[in-house]
């Protein structure tokens, strides 16, 4: 496992089609259109691409497919795409569309099956588990967040991630809510408790602020790939950058 390239992944949250970032989940900010910010992203050397649509759930609506197929058409890097994923067929849609995985949050934890379903159908590989969570400090244990970390599920953590893996989802893509957008760093903790339990790739989220961070939760956090979007978005860092500093530290990467 640890020869396998780590990847650098930013991410598109979208609202409205337009590209926006908050910090733990709440006062969004504009960071551009979709599709320019895909082209740049791929131009700068991001080994994949993540595209959620972060209010398809809340608001009980359909993801924004002609944005997904515009973006798609556009670049050739891998492509995964949520929000608003709660059928086959909202599966299949996206994957028509030209998106090369599907990320699923709020139905995969209501409806385990149709992780199951989706990924005996289209292949694991293209099937990712999306887990936000939040550390609970009564019951000292990590819970899951549903609805772009609106509601409340009280189940723990790993208990989810573990079903998830048996249904056949092919990655888990796992963000610390207590983390996102603050770029205090990873919760590492959170990462080793996942990367330890289980056999398929975990993608890092929640809580990049530089380059060494990024290094750090794959090194002391087992995570397979980073991913990250104020400091790409605002040109912190750019993901060139990252990947030197990665190397830098005995990390193996795509330059």
């Amino acid at each position: 496992m640890d020869e396998l390239t780590k990847r650098v992944i930013p991410c598109l949250d979208v609202k409205a089609g337009r590209v926006v970032k908050g910090i733990n989940f709440v006062n969004l900010v504009d960071a551009g259109d979709p599709v320019s910010c895909a082209i740049t992203y791929e131009e700068n050397l991001a080994d994949e691409l993540c595209f959620l649509d972060i209010t398809a759930s809340s608001d009980k609506r359909d993801i924004l497919l002609h944005l997904v197929e515009e973006v798609a058409s556009k670049i050739f890097i891998p492509f995964t795409v949520g929000g608003g994923i709660r059928t086959l067929e909202d599966v299949k849609s996206v994957l028509n569309k030209g998106a090369d995985k599907v990320s699923i949050n709020t139905s995969a934890f209501q409806k385990p099956d149709l992780l199951k379903e989706a990924s005996e159908i289209y292949g694991s590989q293209c099937i990712v588990c999306a887990i936000d969570v939040k550390f609970h400090p009564d019951r000292k244990r990590y819970e899951v967040y549903l609805n772009g970390g609106r509601s409340e599920t009280g189940r723990e953590a790993l208990d989810w991630g573990m079903e998830a893996c048996a249904k056949g989802a092919g990655e888990i893509l796992l963000t610390s809510m207590d983390r996102d957008g603050t770029k205090d760093g990873f919760e590492i903790n959170l990462m080793k408790l996942f990367t330890n339990n289980l056999s398929i790739p975990i993608i890092a989220s929640g809580g990049a602020g530089n380059p060494e961070h990024m290094s750090e939760v794959i090194l002391r956090g087992g995570a397979d790939a980073v991913l990250a979007a104020s400091i790409f978005h605002f040109g912190e860092f750019s993901i060139q950058e990252t990947k030197q500093t990665m190397k830098d530290m005995g990390i193996k990467v795509r330059l």
